[in-house]
C-alpha cells in the first residue's frame, strides 16, 4: 500500500499537504447517526452516496459502521463488520478516491485495510485499541489519531488536547507507523462541553506545534445547533463558517457530511489563505 503522501485524491491529483484544504465525505453505515443520514446495512445506497461524493470534489471517503456520538450503544466487532464488510468492498470496487474506516476495532481495521481502505480512522487516539497502531505500521495504512476522552475536565483545553495528541502519535511511531502517515484531529465535540469546543476551534493553530496534518469535523454538530439555535438538517451555513475559520487556523483536512456545499467553502478559504488558484485561472 503506498504512504499517505504517496495517494492521489480528486481528480488524481497527488496528494501534497498545504497545497490546498482536502474534503473527506462521510458515509454513514449506523442507522443511529446523529446527523441522520445513517444508511444501515443497504451497500447501495452507500455506493450512489460515495459516487455522488466523488462527483462533488471530494477527496476522501470515510466510511464507519459504529456510531460515535455521545451516548450511543457499542456493537460487537462482529456487528461492526456484518455492516461495515459489503459497503466498503462495494465501493472500493467503485471509486476511484482513498477510503478511510471509522473504527476503533484492530480486526475491523485490517479486515478493511486488506478489502481496500488506505486509512484508519480512530476515534479513540488509539486508547480503545493500541493494536490498531500494529495494523497500521503491518499494512503501510494511514492513520487518523482523534482526540477523545471520558470526562470533561482540562486545565488547559488546547493544551490538555494536544499532549494527548502527541501521546498517542507516540504510540503509533513507536508501533513502526511512519510519521508521514499520520493525521491529528482535536475531537471537536468529543468529551468536550460546547465552550470548550468553540475555544478549540479560535485556538486550533496552536495545533500546528504538534507537527503533523490536522483534520477537523464540525460538520452538522450540536456545537453548532446550540449556537444557531437550529436542527441538524439546518447547519450547512454554520458548518461553512467553521470550516473556512477552521482553514484559516491551519486545518489540511474537513470531515463533512454536506460535500458539494464544503468543496466550495474550501476552494475560497484556500483562495484567500493557501493562495491556491484553480487550474483555469488567468491573472
Amino acid at each position: 500500500m503506498p504512504p499517505l503522501n504517496d495517494l492521489n485524491v480528486s481528480n488524481g491529483e497527488p496528494l501534497v499537504w498545504g497545497r490546498r484544504t482536502y474534503v473527506m465525505g462521510i458515509i454513514n453505515l449506523t442507522p443511529d447517526s446523529f446527523s441522520g443520514d445513517g444508511l444501515g446495512t443497504d451497500a447501495n445506497a452507500a455506493v450512489e452516496q460515495a459516487l455522488r461524493f466523488e462527483a462533488e470534489g471530494a477527496d476522501f471517503l470515510d466510511v464507519g459502521a459504529e456510531s460515535t456520538h455521545p451516548g450511543h450503544e457499542s456493537i460487537t466487532v462482529e456487528e461492526e463488520m456484518d455492516r461495515l464488510m459489503p459497503a466498503l468492498e462495494a465501493i472500493v470496487s467503485k471509486i476511484n478516491l482513498p477510503v478511510s474506516v471509522d473504527t476503533s476495532k484492530a480486526v475491523a481495521a485490517r479486515a478493511a485495510v486488506q478489502a481496500g481502505a488506505a486509512i484508519i480512522n480512530d476515534q479513540w487516539g488509539l486508547q480503545a485499541d493500541p493494536e490498531i497502531a500494529a495494523v497500521a505500521a503491518s499494512t503501510g495504512a494511514g492513520l487518523i489519531l482523534m482526540h477523545n476522552q471520558k470526562t470533561r475536565d482540562y486545565d488547559d483545553v488546547v493544551s490538555d488536547v494536544a499532549s494527548s495528541l502527541s501521546a498517542s502519535a507516540k504510540t503509533a511511531l513507536d508501533a513502526g507507523v511512519p510519521k508521514g502517515n499520520i493525521v491529528l484531529d482535536p475531537g471537536i465535540g468529543f468529551g468536550k462541553t460546547p465552550d470548550l469546543n468553540l475555544e478549540v476551534l479560535s485556538r486550533l493553530r496552536e495545533f500546528r506545534s504538534l507537527e503533523y496534518p490536522l483534520l477537523l469535523g464540525t460538520s452538522r454538530k450540536s456545537t453548532i445547533g446550540l449556537v444557531l439555535d437550529l436542527p441538524v438538517d439546518q447547519r450547512v451555513e454554520g458548518t461553512a463558517a467553521t470550516v473556512a475559520l477552521a482553514i484559516a487556523g491551519g486545518a489540511d483536512i474537513v470531515r463533512v457530511h454536506d460535500v458539494q456545499h464544503m468543496v466550495k467553502v474550501c476552494r475560497m478559504s484556500d483562495a484567500i489563505v493557501r493562495g491556491w488558484r484553480p487550474s483555469s485561472w488567468r491573472s
